[in-house]
């Protein structure tokens, strides 16, 4: 799932506030890059099918 429109700067930045956490300006691209390549891996993720019958493993195991 894509959202149009999604400014992951402006995430960032609210998130920060959010959080009440001091976001440096020289640390700011490279946390907006992070949340660019965690966005991308998170929609190749959602976007995989799951039958209707898969139940969720409670206790994962390796």
């Amino acid at each position: 799932m894509r959202r149009e429109g999604f400014d992951v700067g402006e995430y960032v930045d609210q998130m920060a506030l959010l959080l009440d956490l001091q976001l440096r300006d020289e640390y700011r691209d490279g946390v907006v890059a992070n949340f660019e390549r965690i966005r991308a891996i998170a929609n190749f993720v959602n976007s995989f099918p799951l039958a209707e019958d898969i139940e969720a493993a409670p206790i994962f195991e390796p």
